[in-house]
């Protein structure tokens, strides 16, 4: 392990940050040239080796965002170098999650620079440290820094939603299966609600249909004419109803304009009448 150095650590620092920026450039060319031959095998059809040229993106892609979270935390240090130049063998809480971030990840870049830094902060905090650091014992690392670590194969909806991007992105004509297996769940979802809906309209005509026909049992309430004519038939006299006032449409005729006409008879008198008329004869 190499002593410790403010002056040598401070530039170590600055050039890990030249390096990590410069690396992160690298990686960003390569994986645009990869996205174009990946674009290519999907146009001939090969989509097993456009899924697996993809998985390797996806890595890729995860080690620049690393290298990302790596860069910044050099540039924390340097920012906060006069907390990291404290005599302890303890890191300053402000710059701890840095220190231990690049202990523990530096082993996994192709960096030197980094690999230089991380000596000089072992050498500076103890093996002891440095040791429960590399066991990442009590959560002392990011949780960000080892998810960027973690190895796993990437999933099969990851795959596609790449493969759909970089299709998309060169005009070539591929949908995701499992898109497309969306899309007809959802065609066959449309054509469900519109039976039910088709449905509801027949139910709607019957209950109309249903309407119609209560309507014609049902008895119609009898205006005053049925009913004086009902009594009649029983023979019992309906007493005569008070006249209706004029509306404001019906503008009363002047006195001296017409004669006045008498009240119309009782439909039962005038047939009495001429019942009486038809026995003199």
């Amino acid at each position: 392990m190499l002593p410790w150095n403010s002056a040598k650590a401070k530039v170590q620092l600055r050039l890990g940050v030249q390096r990590l920026r410069t690396l992160q450039e690298k990686k960003s060319a390569q994986a645009k040239a990869a996205r174009r031959e990946i674009a290519l095998q999907l146009e001939k059809g090969k989509l097993e080796t456009a899924r697996v040229k993809v998985e390797n993106i996806i890595n890729e892609d995860i080690y620049v965002e690393l290298l990302e979270l790596l860069e910044l935390y050099c540039e924390i240090l340097i920012a906060r170098f006069g907390l990291l130049d404290i005599s302890s063998r303890e890191p300053d809480p402000g710059v701890a999650e840095s220190v231990c971030s690049i202990i523990y990840a530096a082993p996994r870049t192709e960096l030197k620079e980094l690999h230089i830094l991380r000596d000089i902060l072992m050498h500076k905090f103890g093996r002891d440290f440095s040791a429960a650091v590399m066991e990442n014992r009590d959560g002392r690392v990011s949780e960000r820094v080892t998810k960027k670590l973690a190895v796993h194969t990437p999933s099969a909806e990851l795959v596609d939603a790449y493969l759909g991007e970089i299709a998309k992105g060169y005009g070539v004509a591929w949908t995701s299966p499992s898109a497309s297996t969306v899309k007809d769940l959802d065609q066959g979802d449309d054509g469900n609600d519109q039976v039910d809906n088709d449905d509801g309209e027949g139910g709607n005509k019957d209950t109309e249909k249903i309407q119609k026909e209560k309507d014609l049992d049902e008895p119609k309430p009898l205006d005053a004419t049925s009913i004086a004519a009902e009594a009649r038939k029983a023979g019992v006299r309906t007493p005569k109803l008070p006249d209706v006032p004029p509306t404001e449409s019906e503008k009363p005729k002047p006195a001296g304009s017409s004669k006045s006409t008498p009240p119309p008879e009782d439909d039962f008198e005038a047939l009495a009448k001429r019942f009486e008329a038809l026995k003199k004869r």
